[in-house]
């Protein structure tokens, strides 16, 4: 046996051992919340903390490069468990020092096809993508990605541009206002798909911590254009004043 077959071995022997048991009303309320898009999908419930932990075990105990690392985390996206995928996606991001443009075009390619749950692309945007594209020297290479990424046709990798943005926009504690509204305004063609009518709220209440009156501006603008939804989520850290005028019909 090599070390991939190993390690994705221990990865999973790990999760199924420290899968907590849920009761049939537990995996209701789990499957409804993360509403996956395909039938048989599983998950087990186990927290991200218990996930890395389990990841940086086998890490330590095996001598992996960074393309076997690539190898398992197909392996282990590949399948239809949400735990597993997210242990492949931390097991990568122990190289992130290798990470490239390549890399990127990795994750996309992974992601339009085994992609099946909101928290899979959210996690993969804030944890790891997210966090790389906003390192000094990435700055077009963000740019790049945010835009390509926003045109296409794949729901979660359209969603993935925006969370990707707004990570950044956290990391920085700044934004592009007119890169930003240009995103909006393009996303806004297909807000009638709840996930990206959601992401839109979120990336404007992200941009609201850093440039309140820009956003407030923005938001009373387009006010009669814009969904509740998005009103709702993107006037939520705004001021009791200006959210009541923004949500005031």
């Amino acid at each position: 046996m090599n070390n991939i077959e190993s390690i994705v071995n221990d990865i999973k022997k790990l999760l199924k051992e420290n899968a907590p048991k849920l009761s049939n009303e537990q995996k209701t309320r789990v499957y409804k919340i993360l509403n996956p898009d395909i039938p048989n999908y599983m998950i087990s419930g186990i927290k991200f903390p218990e996930i890395e932990k389990i990841v940086k075990l086998t890490y330590k105990k095996y001598n992996c490069s960074y393309t076997d690392a690539i190898e398992i985390f197909k392996i282990l996206t590949h399948g239809n468990i949400e735990e597993e995928k997210f242990a492949g996606l931390f097991f990568l991001n122990q190289y992130k020092k290798s990470f490239d443009e390549e890399t990127i075009s990795l994750f996309r390619e992974e992601y339009s096809n085994h992609c099946h749950t909101w928290s899979h692309c959210d996690s993969t945007s804030v944890r790891v993508l997210g966090p790389f594209l906003g390192k000094k020297g990435n700055e077009e290479l963000a740019i790049k990605v945010v835009n390509e990424w926003s045109d296409a046709d794949n729901l979660w990798i359209k969603r993935a541009s925006m969370v990707i943005l707004l990570k950044i926009i956290m990391l920085r504690k700044d934004f592009d206002d007119e890169f930003v509204f240009e995103l909006v305004e393009k996303m806004l063609e297909f807000s009638d798909q709840n996930y990206i009518e959601k992401g839109i709220g979120w990336l404007l209440k992200t941009c609201s911590k850093y440039k309140p009156n820009i956003i407030f501006d923005y938001l009373m603008k387009n006010k009669n254009t814009l969904s509740r939804l998005i009103l709702r989520y993107a006037s939520e850290k705004l001021s009791k004043e200006n959210r009541a005028e923004i949500l005031k019909k």
